[in-house]
C-alpha cells in the first residue's frame, strides 16, 4: 500500500496502469474535441420536450385554483374581474353536514356553497328572517343565499326546498377564507357567541358540538393552513432582519476566505478552537436553561406525552428539551475533540494543501463569485420546475357530483349542473343536488398528467446535476490551469475560469449531461421509493416495508458514490478533455492507486471545511437566537413581535449554511483538483531535471515528506 501511495504501479494492476511520461503533456489539453456527442444531443431533445411541456401545463393551467376557494359552481371567490370579485370568503350552507366521511373521500362538503362579501355576525333562521318585521333582517339574510335569489316573497318552505338560501346562520369568523363557526371555549364549556345550543331552522335545537365536528372534517387541514399563515406573517415583519443576518453571513464568510488566503494555517487552528468554544457555550446554555426550569408546572412532563404542538415554543418549556439538546452537544463536541486527537499531525499536511488552495484561488480571484453563476442558474431550474409542477396540478377541469342526504343509487356519479334539473336523477332523487367536487378530467391529456409530472421531476434532476457539474467542470479546469503552469502565474491563461467555462460548454456538453444523467436516474428511483413508503406507512407488510428500507438505503449510498465519482470524473475531463466514462475509470483507478492519501489528505481537509462552515453558521445562529428572542438588551425594542421566533432563526441558520457552504464549496473542489493533478504528477514525472515536478516547493516538502530537493520542483524550475 505504501507503494501505492507514493503513486507508484501496483505489480498486479489491480488498479490501472499509471499514467505515462509524456513530454508534449503541458497541463490541460487546450486542442480537444466534443465528447459523448449523443448525450448532448438527447439534453437538447429533452429540453425542447421540456419547454413543450411546459407551454402546454401554462395552457391548461389555472393557478387560481390554488389561491381561491371555490362554491359549489366551480367558480373562484375573491377573484378580480369576476361577479365574485368582492365576495373573497366561501361560506356553507349546513356546516354540519361536512361531518360527513364523504369529505375525507371527495374532500368536498355535501352542502351548497356560495361566495360572500363577509361570513354571518349573528344567530338567524331563514323563517326568523321571513316573520321579522324589519325588512332589514331578511336583506340581510338574503346575502348568505344563492345569487339567483331575489324574491323574497317566495314562500320559505319552496325556497329552502329548492336551497335556495340556507336553514340558518350563525356567527363565524373568517379562516383559510372560509367562513367557521365562531367556536369558543368558556370554562371548559364549547360556545358559539354566547350559545351553547342552536336552532338549525328546521324547527330543532342542537349543540354547537356538532358544528364543531362539522367545522374540523371541512377543512382536513385546518391547523397545518393555521400555523402555515402564522409563519407567513413572521416572515412579513422580519424579512429585513433575516436579510440582514444573511448579509452577515456572507460578511463573514467572504472575511474567513480572505484571511485563509494569507493565513491559512491560523485560521485553521483559529477555526478549530472556536468550534469548540461555540459548541461548548451551547452545552452550557443547555445547562443553564435545564437547571432553571427544575421546579416549574409543567416542566418535567415528558416529549412524549406532550405530542405534536404546532406551537414550538411549548417544548422550550420542558426539562427533557434542553437535556436532549445538551446531550446531542455533548457528543458533537466529544466526537470532535477525537477525531482532533487522532488526526493532529494530519491536520498540518492538510493545512498545506489548503495554503496551495489559497495560492490558487488568489489567483483566480473570480472563482469566488462564480458560485453565484451556478445559484442563479439553479434558481431558474426551480423556478421552472415549480410553475410547470403548479400549472400541472391545475390544468384539471371542473368535475360536477350528485350529492344527495338520503339514499340514491346517483350519488357519488358525475353530473353537469347546465342539465341537471332535467335529468332523470332530480326526479328519482328529489333532494339530490349537483356540486363542484374536485379538479379532474377524462381526456386523454388529464389521463397522462401524472406521466408528466414525473417527467417534469426527472427533468428537474437532470437540469440541476448539469448546472452543478458544469460550475464544478469549469473551476476545476481554472485550478488545473494553475497546477500545472510551471512557471506560476506566468504559464497560466488570461482568463482561466472564462476559459474553462467556454472549453465545459464548447467540447464536454454531452459529457455532463451524460454524469448527470446517471445521477438524475438514481435519484428520480430514490423518490419514487420514498413515495412508495410513504404509501406503504399504514400498510401491516412487514417484508414489504423492510425490503423497501434496504432498497432505499442502498440508493442512497449508490447516489453519494455516484457523485463523488463525478466530482472526480470531470475534474480528469477539464483536464484531458476525455469522454464521460474514460475520465470516471481514469479518476476512479487514480484514486485507488493513492487510496491512503485520499482517505488521509482529501477528507481531513474536508473535515476542515467543515468545522469552517460550523463555525461561520454558528456563530450567526447564536447572533440571531439572542435578537429575535429580544434578549441583547441594545436592540431589544428594535427585534420584531413574533409567532414564533424559531422561524427567522431556522431560516437565519439554513440560509447562512448555504452562503457558507457556496464559499467553500470554492475552497473544496480547488483541493480536489489539486489533489488529483498532484496524483497525476506523481505518476508522469519523477522530479528530475527531465521531468520535474509541476507542483510548488511547499507542497512537495509537506507531501512527499521531504524526499525531493526544492531544485527539482516546478517552480523551482522557473
Amino acid at each position: 500500500m505504501e507503494d501505492q501511495a507514493a503513486g507508484r504501479k501496483d505489480p498486479d494492476g489491480a488498479y490501472g496502469t499509471p499514467q505515462k511520461y509524456d513530454p508534449t503533456f503541458k497541463g490541460p489539453i487546450y486542442d480537444r474535441g466534443c465528447t459523448d456527442v449523443i448525450c448532448c444531443v438527447l439534453l437538447v431533445i429533452a429540453i425542447v420536450g421540456y419547454v413543450v411541456v411546459g407551454v402546454v401545463a401554462w395552457t391548461h393551467g389555472d393557478p387560481r385554483k390554488v389561491i381561491y376557494p371555490t362554491d359549489s359552481r366551480g367558480q373562484f371567490c375573491g377573484q378580480q374581474g369576476t361577479p365574485n370579485e368582492k365576495k373573497p370568503f366561501l361560506f356553507y350552507f349546513d356546516i354540519v353536514k361536512c361531518a360527513s366521511p364523504l369529505v375525507l373521500l371527495e374532500f368536498q362538503c355535501p352542502t351548497t356553497q356560495i361566495c360572500v362579501s363577509k361570513c354571518p355576525d349573528r344567530y338567524l333562521t331563514y323563517l326568523s328572517a321571513y316573520n321579522s318585521r324589519t325588512p332589514s333582517e331578511l336583506e340581510y339574510y338574503r346575502h348568505f343565499c344563492v345569487p339567483e335569489f331575489k324574491n323574497l316573497q317566495k314562500a320559505p318552505i319552496k325556497v329552502l326546498k329548492d336551497k335556495e338560501c340556507p336553514a340558518m346562520i350563525i356567527p363565524s369568523t373568517p379562516l383559510a377564507r372560509r367562513c367557521f363557526p365562531a367556536i369558543r371555549a368558556k370554562k371548559g364549556v364549547i360556545m358559539v357567541g354566547n350559545e351553547t345550543t342552536y336552532d338549525d331552522g328546521h324547527g330543532r335545537r342542537r349543540n354547537v358540538t356538532e358544528l364543531l365536528e362539522g367545522a374540523k372534517k371541512a377543512n382536513v387541514v385546518l391547523e397545518t393552513r393555521q400555523l402555515a399563515m402564522k409563519i407567513f406573517e413572521d416572515y412579513t415583519v422580519s424579512w429585513y432582519w433575516i436579510i440582514i443576518g444573511l448579509v452577515i453571513a456572507m460578511v463573514a464568510s467572504l472575511i474567513f476566505i480572505v484571511l485563509l488566503r494569507f493565513l491559512a494555517g491560523i485560521m485553521v487552528w483559529v477555526m478549530i478552537v472556536m468550534v469548540i468554544l461555540v459548541l461548548g457555550y451551547g452545552i452550557f446554555h443547555c445547562y443553564m436553561e435545564y437547571a432553571k426550569l427544575k421546579g416549574e408546572a409543567g416542566s418535567d412532563v415528558s416529549l412524549k406525552d406532550l405530542g405534536f404542538q404546532t406551537d414550538l415554543r411549548v417544548y422550550l418549556h420542558l426539562r427533557q428539551t434542553w437535556l436532549a439538546f445538551m446531550i446531542i452537544l455533548c457528543i458533537v463536541e466529544v466526537v470532535i475533540i477525537l477525531l482532533l486527537i487522532f488526526l493532529r499531525k494530519r491536520i498540518l499536511i492538510a493545512i498545506a494543501l489548503i495554503r496551495e488552495a489559497s495560492r490558487a484561488i488568489g489567483h483566480i480571484m473570480m472563482s469566488l463569485l462564480f458560485p453565484l453563476c451556478t445559484f442563479f442558474l439553479l434558481c431558474l431550474c426551480i423556478a421552472y420546475w415549480a410553475s410547470t409542477a403548479v400549472f400541472l396540478s391545475t390544468s384539471n377541469e371542473a368535475v360536477y357530483k350528485v350529492f344527495n342526504e338520503t339514499a340514491c343509487q346517483f350519488s357519488g356519479q358525475t353530473c353537469k349542473p347546465e342539465t341537471f334539473n332535467t335529468s332523470n336523477v332530480t326526479k328519482l332523487c328529489p333532494d339530490a343536488q349537483c356540486l363542484f367536487a374536485f379538479y379532474g378530467g377524462e381526456t386523454a391529456y388529464h389521463k397522462y398528467l401524472i406521466i408528466l409530472q414525473f417527467f417534469n421531476v426527472f427533468m428537474f434532476f437532470w437540469l440541476a446535476n448539469f448546472v452543478i457539474a458544469l460550475g464544478q467542470v469549469t473551476l476545476a479546469g481554472a485550478f488545473a490551469s494553475y497546477y500545472w503552469a510551471f512557471k506560476k502565474p506566468d504559464d497560466m491563461p488570461a482568463f482561466p475560469l472564462f476559459s474553462a467555462f467556454g472549453r465545459a460548454l464548447r467540447y464536454h456538453t454531452g459529457s455532463l449531461a451524460f454524469g448527470s444523467l446517471i445521477l438524475a436516474i438514481v435519484q428520480v428511483i430514490r423518490v419514487t421509493l420514498e413515495y412508495l413508503d410513504h404509501r406503504l406507512k399504514a400498510a401491516d407488510n412487514k417484508f414489504a416495508k423492510f425490503l423497501l428500507s434496504c432498497l432505499k438505503c442502498c440508493f442512497w449510498c449508490l447516489e453519494k458514490f455516484i457523485k463523488f465519482l463525478n466530482r472526480n470524473a470531470y475534474i480528469m475531463i477539464a483536464v484531458y478533455g476525455t469522454n464521460f466514462c474514460t475520465s470516471a475509470r481514469n479518476a476512479f483507478f487514480l484514486l485507488m492507486r493513492n487510496i491512503i492519501r485520499v482517505a488521509v489528505l482529501d477528507k481531513v481537509t474536508d473535515f476542515l471545511f467543515f468545522l469552517g462552515k460550523l463555525l461561520i453558521v454558528g456563530s450567526v445562529g447564536i447572533l440571531a437566537f439572542f435578537f429575535f428572542t429580544q434578549r441583547i438588551k441594545l436592540v431589544q425594542d428594535t427585534a420584531p413581535p413574533l409567532n414564533y421566533y424559531w422561524v427567522p432563526i431556522l431560516t437565519v441558520i439554513v440560509g447562512s449554511y448555504l452562503i457558507a457552504h457556496g464559499f467553500f464549496s470554492v475552497y473544496g473542489m480547488c483541493v480536489d483538483t489539486l489533489f488529483l493533478c498532484f496524483c497525476e504528477d506523481l505518476e508522469r514525472n519523477d522530479g528530475s531535471p527531465e521531468r520535474p515536478y509541476y507542483m510548488s516547493p511547499e507542497l512537495s516538502e509537506i507531501l512527499l515528506k521531504g524526499n525531493l530537493e526544492p531544485s527539482k520542483s516546478a517552480d523551482s524550475q522557473g
